[in-house]
């Protein structure tokens, strides 16, 4: 790989052109272009190439792209050969559900822990996944040797419940609350805000609409 950075915008793709790479190998095709994987994903070819061009010679002009090549090298840039555990902390409508997805897109990814407060399922084995009490969250996660937690509580309660992630080791945490955290600088957070992405693609409609 190429010693730069990589654009945060690439690295969000990385897992979109791995997803469809594992699609075609399944499907025993061995080779691909960047125009076929354009019209396939929805991303124009100039952009898959120059993501491409950040990792070196991925492939040859007129020759294209082995398909099961490219899907090993972007499983290990995606560390999609390892098992990653990660927390649930919040078991409520919105926790629950993520209890329910299995992350069928990829085999590496499990919830192996969940916290809440809620007595009616604190001790109990919910969707295959252990619900432990808030004040065992340290312990369990330094226990578990778990590095990245799924947020989804009450935004006012967030920034306390980062603390303690960050006092049991966490370094990422996907944040699906409102409240904008603060965490050091070893610590990656990535918030997903569904309001704001409803609210966002309700202006692109209306503005393809009045376009």
């Amino acid at each position: 790989m190429k010693d730069q950075a990589i654009p945060k915008a690439t690295v969000k793709r990385l897992p979109l052109y791995y997803r469809y790479l594992r699609i075609l190998n399944t499907a025993g095709k061995t080779k691909v272009s960047s125009t076929e994987l354009s019209d396939a994903i929805q991303v124009d070819s100039a952009t898959i190439r120059r993501d491409f061009s950040y990792f070196g010679e991925l492939g040859k002009r007129g020759y294209g792209y082995d398909v099961e090549d490219l899907m090993n090298f972007f499983g290990k840039i995606l560390n999609d050969d390892q098992l990653t555990n990660v927390a649930l902390v919040g078991v409520g409508n919105l926790g629950s559900a993520l209890l329910k997805f299995k992350f069928h897109q990829s085999n590496s990814i499990r919830v192996s822990c969940a916290f809440d407060i809620k007595e009616d399922i604190v001790g109990r084995i919910v969707d295959g996944i252990p619900v432990y009490p808030m004040d065992s969250m340290v312990e369990q996660i330094k226990l578990q040797h778990i590095e990245i937690a799924i947020l989804t509580i009450p935004a006012q309660e967030a920034e306390q419940v980062v603390d303690q992630l960050v006092k049991a080791g966490i370094k990422g945490i996907l944040n699906f609350t409102a409240a904008r955290l603060s965490a050091p600088d070893n610590v990656i957070i990535q918030s997903v805000d569904l309001t704001n992405e409803l609210q966002t693609l309700i202006y692109f409609l209306h503005h393809n609409y009045e376009g």
